[in-house]
This record gives structure tokens, sequence and C-alpha cells, in this order.
């Protein structure tokens, strides 16, 4: 039994569904998570960063869900129909065969249609089955019942209210559902039940009929396939590449094209552990690498959105840029701890906001030149202010880099001199100095670059490298290492066969990899934090990475096949993994391993191709 921090009642312990067990459906506005036996546990509305109407995630007590379930299921399968977003679940029971299919309405441009249309649907393919329908929203953590609920005369449709929000579900046929309280049915081989939810925020309540919502995710599921057939990449990886592309997409919030980190908040970094943080915010790094690999995948469109979005959100601070933004370019909100809220798995505390956004972090700069470069390399020249922009993003690097700062790891403590962000530093001046050979720039700004440059070059090799081991390390003085650093081979700064590089990918796989494939970003507790974490995944892909650049082609391979094995199986990945257990860890489904595993793939294709192709690339 625990106590109940809101009413002082003990409750029953309830166990916590892996974070493995969930997909991820959206519309690219919102996204929601649903278990595979049929819950929705999360779900903010009306957009990524909204409060959740179901938050039973992370508030097991007070949290919203909405369950479709089959009853005596004993076998689950489930699978986004092919290049979709749509899901199907198949259960099984010993009297039926049930399929689940669900997904929400990408384009709501027609008149008269919700904000949101969220579209369950499941079907008898066999026998009898029994189906459990639970529909509990609570908005909020914790999680408030409706301020109203009714059910519409004449109309099989259930509508609740908070102010100014308002949800109505439809269900197909009339189950005369009612908050928090279970319904159910009997379905025969050819029957089905169609239930639909539309989200009003500030705006007319608008329903859909059964037919018109399945003909909707009909459209929807042909939308999907259409774009992803246009991706251009053919190879043994496609599927998780493919996979990871839609899911980069589903978490671009499209009326702006700010892609969030993740859509969920306070997953742990360690089961019942403190390290707990809000990722519905978009990074300006973690976009970055998500625009290259929709640049390198014929994905042009979503990279200008990313570009254009980064300008609009920068502003009021260039040339300064923030470590992340709202979805919208303003600030994201001050972090703060909710109350009352029982925590994933008991972890504690659960968060609202992010204070990484008043950090300093200088490889930021680093990664978004680097997408500039990328956009102008592959003939999307670069407009006058976006140029502008990057001008000034380069001229501060070059007076700002000798400062101290949070690091790509966003260290909560003292400001340092971290080998990674120097290294960033020199690959924004450095992208700078590309571009500028096709645009307009004064020399004397471009010969400062050059300087700044060199002087980085010159002073991280001789402050950021242990001769010893003839490795990189984490921050001048410090003996620790940062797997970061196996970006090294893909930045031009040294030559991909030089023993500094070759030593620094040695040094981090002897000190930092616990199995092959699986790394910890740092040595555990060297940050100063409480307790562990996990292994962190991208950096599984940047070894990839790494060892594809310097002709290891065969060893990468195998490594990333060997981590590719760890996916669920829907494949979608998070931030970290348990290295025992090997269950997920931190906010899911993570924008920065899906973009990483998308790169970790492309390098393995050019390592693989003659070189007369990659020359005409």
């Amino acid at each position: 039994m625990t106590r109940s921090a809101r009413t002082g009642q003990d409750m029953p312990e309830i166990a916590a569904v892996p974070v493995s067990d969930y997909a991820l459906i959206g519309d690219t506005r919102t996204s929601a998570l649903v278990s595979r036996a049929g819950d929705i546990d999360w779900m903010c509305v009306p957009r990524f960063d909204g409060d959740p109407l179901f938050g039973r995630l992370v508030d097991a007590y007070g949290g919203g869900s909405f369950s479709i379930s089959v009853e005596g299921a004993e076998r689950v399968s489930r699978s986004y129909r092919d290049e979709s977003a749509i899901l199907e679940t198949t259960a099984r029971t010993s009297t039926g065969t049930a399929r689940l299919l669900e997904g929400m309405v990408t384009d709501v441009s027609q008149a008269l249609l919700p904000q949101v249309l969220l579209v369950r649907r499941i079907e008898c393919l066999a026998g009898e089955i029994q189906v459990r329908v639970r529909f509990d929203p609570r908005l909020g953590l914790p999680g408030r019942r409706p301020d109203r609920a009714r059910r519409l005369r004449g109309h099989a449709t259930l509508v609740c209210e908070w102010g100014s929000l308002a949800i109505g579900l439809l269900s197909t046929p009339d189950l005369a559902i009612e908050p928090g309280v279970d319904a159910s049915l009997s379905l025969e081989q050819g029957q089905s039940l169609t239930i639909n939810m539309s989200v009003a925020d500030r705006s007319p309540l608008t329903f859909v009929t059964a037919a018109k919502a399945n003909d909707l995710l009909d459209q929807t599921d042909r939308w999907w396939r259409k774009w992803s057939k246009e991706i251009d990449y053919e190879g043994p990886y496609r599927s998780p590449v493919v996979r990871s592309l839609i899911t980069l997409r589903l978490l671009t919030y499209s009326p702006s094209g700010a892609p969030v980190a993740a859509p969920t908040t306070s997953l742990p970094e360690t089961l019942g552990g403190s390290r707990n943080w809000d990722y519905r915010y978009a990074w300006p790094r973690d976009a970055s690498i998500g625009l290259a690999s929709f640049l390198a995948t014929g994905n042009g469109e979503e990279a200008h959105s990313f570009m254009h979005w980064l300008l609009h959100a920068s502003r009021l601070t260039r040339p300064r840029m923030r470590v992340l933004y709202g979805i919208y370019g303003r600030p994201a909100p001050r972090e703060r701890e909710l109350d009352s809220v029982s925590g994933y798995g008991r972890s504690l505390p659960v968060r609202v906001g992010n204070a990484a956004e008043s950090q300093h972090q200088l490889d930021v700069y680093g990664w978004v030149l680097d997408a500039a470069w990328l956009l102008e390399r592959s003939g999307h020249r670069l407009h006058g202010e976006t140029w502008r922009a990057m001008v000034g993003f380069a001229d501060f690097v070059a007076k700002s880099w000798r400062e101290p700062d949070a690091g790509i790891w966003e260290v909560r403590g003292p400001p340092a001199q971290y080998v990674h962000s120097k290294l960033m530093a020199w690959l924004a001046l450095d992208r700078a100095l590309r571009i500028a050979a096709t645009h307009r720039v004064r020399g004397s700004r471009t010969s400062t670059w050059r300087r700044e440059r060199d002087t980085i070059a010159q002073e991280v090799r001789s402050r950021g490298v242990d001769q010893a081991r003839d490795t990189y390390v984490w921050k001048y003085g410090s003996p620790d290492l940062d797997a970061a650093l196996l970006i090294l081979p893909v930045l031009d700064l040294e030559p991909v066969g030089s023993p500094l590089v070759k030593g620094t990918i040695e040094a981090v796989r002897r000190e930092l990899e616990v199995e092959p494939g699986l790394l910890y970003r740092y040595r555990p507790q060297a940050e100063g934090l409480d307790g562990t974490e996990g292994v962190f995944l991208p950096c599984s892909f940047w070894l990839v990475q790494a060892l594809a650049r310097t002709g290891r082609v065969n060893e990468a391979a195998e490594v990333y096949e060997r981590v590719l094995g760890y996916a669920n199986d829907v494949e979608l990945w998070s931030e970290e993994m348990d290295p025992v257990s090997k269950e997920y860890l931190g906010n899911y489904p993570q924008a920065f391993t899906h973009a990483t595993l998308i790169q970790a793939a492309l390098a393995l294709r050019d390592a693989e191709r003659p070189a007369q192709d990659q020359r005409t690339a």
C-alpha cells in the first residue's frame, strides 16, 4: 500500500507499465501514448505542451486514461501499418480475435472538423469477443475531473468541459459512456465499435460520425504512405529509418515547424530517481540533427520549416540563442515541481517547464550553423534574413567561445570549459566560412572567423587532450571522458585517420561502453547529481557513425544491428536504457535518438558507396 499525498488515504500500489510498452499516435499537433493493453495513458491537449487530458503515465492515482481492451486477451501483437502512423493491435482470446485500429487525423483544415480528432475502431475478426471501454478524462496534473459532463439528447455523444476546453466522445454503436465508468459490449465476427474523440479549445465543439471518422483515418493513412514513399533512402535499414523519420515528423508541431524533443515530461532517467525533466519543447540542437536527417532523405520542406521557426524564435535574443524554446518560439515556462502527483514508478519530482532554458550552451551554435551549411550544400540557398542570422551567431561564437558553459548535457552546476563545446564552436565558425564562400560578407569578418576558428583548434589540442591516453577529454583539466566526443570524425577538425581521432574513439569505448554498442554519456555521477542513469542511446548511434567514418564499416554495421535489436516492437526509442534490464528510461519517444539512428544509417550507406558515387552524390 502507498499513501496518497492528495487524500491522505492508503492506496494499492500500482506497477508502472514499462515505457517500451507504449506506441505513439499523433497528428503533428499533439500525440498520445497507447499501451499494448489498449490504454491511452498520456495525451496533452490541444498541443504537445498543453495540460494532459490523460496523465496516468506520471500520475497513477489521479491521472486520466482512455482504455479499450479485449477481455481475456491471451496473445497481443501490434504494428504500424506499413510506412504509416496508424497503429494496429491484434488481440486473441479463447473465443475470438479482435483488431484495434487507431490514430489521429492529420489534416483538419476541412470545414467543421475539430481541432483534434482521435479515432479508435475495434473489430471482431473471428468468433466472439468482449470489449471493455473506460473513458476517464482528467485534465492536468494532478488530474481534475470534468467541471461538467453531459450527454447530448438524441445523440450517442458525451461532452466533458473544463472552462474553455471541451471534449466530445461519440461511440457507434452507442455505449452510453460516462466518465470513469466501465462500459462493455459483445462483438461477433464482422461487427465493430468506433469511438472518436473531438477536442475544442476556445472554439466550437464539432462532432464527426463514425463513417466520416473512419474515412478520415483512411485518408490520414494514405497521406502518411505517400509521405513515406518520397523518402530517399534504400538499404537494409529502411524500416528503422522510415519509422524514425515518421516519428520525427509526428513530433514536429506543424502550425509553427517546431520539433519537440519528446511528447512527455518527467519519465525518469533512473527509476525512482529525481532526474525527471520536461521535454515538450524545442531544442535547436536536437532539431538541427533532425534537419540533417530530413535533408539527407529528400525532405527539404521539413528542414525549411525548422529554419523559419528558428528565425522567428530567436528574433528577440539574437545573436544569442536560447537552449530551448516553446513551440511558438517563446521562452519555455519556468520550471516548477508539481505536488500531489505520484510520478512514473514513484519517480519524483514531476516537473513542468525546464530550467535549462536559462543556460548558456555553446555547442548549440555549431549544430545550427552546420544545419545551415547542409541546407546550402544541398541546393537550398539561404535567403538574406537566414544568412544575417547565421552571421550573427558566428560573430557571437567568435567573441564568446572562451567563456565556460553548461555543455551539451545541461549539467546543473557551475559552468565549465567543456571540450565538446569548444569543438562545436570550431564547427560553427568553420561552417560559417564555408557558407560565406557564396554569400556577401565583409572580408574583415571572415578574417575574424578564421582567426578564432584556428585559435580554438590550437587551444583545444593544447588544453583538451590527455596526451598519455591520446584522447580528447570531457573538460579542461579533467581526466573524465565524454561520449559526445564520438562526433569528432564528422567535424573535419582532425583527419579521420589521425591517432587522436582513433585514440578518442577507443578511449570512450574502453571507459564508457558497458557492452558492445551501449555507452554512458559520461562516467556515472560525474556531474554531481544524486543517483545514476542509464546508457545514453544517441551515443550508441554516434559510435556507429564514428566507426563508419573512420573506415571500420563492418564493425560499425555489427554495432548498429546489435543496438537495433534493443528497439521495442514498434521501433520507437527513448533517450536512455537500463544497461541490465534493457528497459527504456527517460522521455519517450525521443527525437534525439531517432535522429541519430538515421544519421548512423546514412553514415553506413555512405561508407559502403564506391568512391565515385560519393563524389557525385
